[in-house]
């Protein structure tokens, strides 16, 4: 059933909340993504069936959630997440998918009191500033500071406009410019074909965080999605994995 909370910030954002056994395990989805989407709901459908605790929600101007994706930045859509694991008592294990990986990220950083394990798939942090950004043109990043927007084709949906809040508020919420740690099972999951966060990405986080217990997995052929049947098992193997090994 769908519910909604309200976040300190002010935004009204969408969740679905199944009840089971902690810690719960959070699905933050990518940019532009719903709760709806095929990760989320085979993570809810195991959870349901292991009797798992279980959150899925849509940022704020994504999905069913209020607001407009154009008003939107990484700091507010980190802020939602935040409030949405508030909505559960202890620990969590975070799932992010692309920019939820980002998100889960900052998550692990700003609220390590609330982590307790991290899967990331195709995780994209940094990619306002390392994608967008270093990828614009000089006339490109003119556009985007004068007009403070600019439209990006995308093969998996309508073209993303990028604002220049966005790139500017990612620039205060980068990941990969000072240290990083786990102080709990981390799983990091890649496609090899992925041409959306290429591999280079992961390796890149994978070198990059400190801890006892990270694993970086690439599947050959998979891509952006990492949504078949294999892909879907691994991402429920790694959840348990992590479930296992905190006990």
């Amino acid at each position: 059933m769908t519910e909604y909370l309200t976040t300190p910030e002010g935004r009204r954002i969408a969740y679905n909340l199944t009840t089971g056994r902690a810690p719960y395990v959070v699905f933050c989805g990518g940019l532009k993504s719903d709760m709806e989407g095929t990760k989320a709901l085979a993570l809810e459908e195991w959870a349901k069936a292991s009797g798992q605790g279980f959150l899925r929600f849509d940022y704020s101007g994504h999905g069913i959630s209020d607001g407009d994706f154009e008003d939107g930045c990484i700091g507010d859509w980190f802020e939602d997440a935040s409030a949405a694991i508030d909505l559960i008592d202890g620990q969590v294990v975070l799932v992010g998918s692309s920019m939820g990986g980002w998100v889960s990220l900052l998550l692990s950083r700003e609220r390590a009191d609330k982590v307790a394990g991290l899967v990331t798939i195709a995780g994209a942090p940094d990619f306002t500033e390392d994608g967008y950004w270093a990828g614009f043109s000089d006339d490109e990043r003119d556009t985007i500071m004068t007009k403070g927007r600019i439209e990006i084709p995308n093969e998996y949906v309508e073209p993303y406009v990028i604002t220049r809040r966005l790139i500017e508020d990612g620039r205060t919420r980068l990941i990969l410019r000072s240290p990083l740690t786990f102080p709990f099972p981390a799983r990091i999951l890649q496609g090899s074909a992925d041409d959306v966060v290429t591999q280079d990405v992961a390796e890149r986080l994978f070198a990059h965080a400190q801890g006892d217990d990270i694993q970086l997995t690439v599947v050959k052929g998979a891509d952006h999605r990492f949504s078949d049947p294999t892909c879907l098992a691994l991402i429920e193997k790694s959840v348990c994995d992590i479930l296992e090994r905190i006990g």
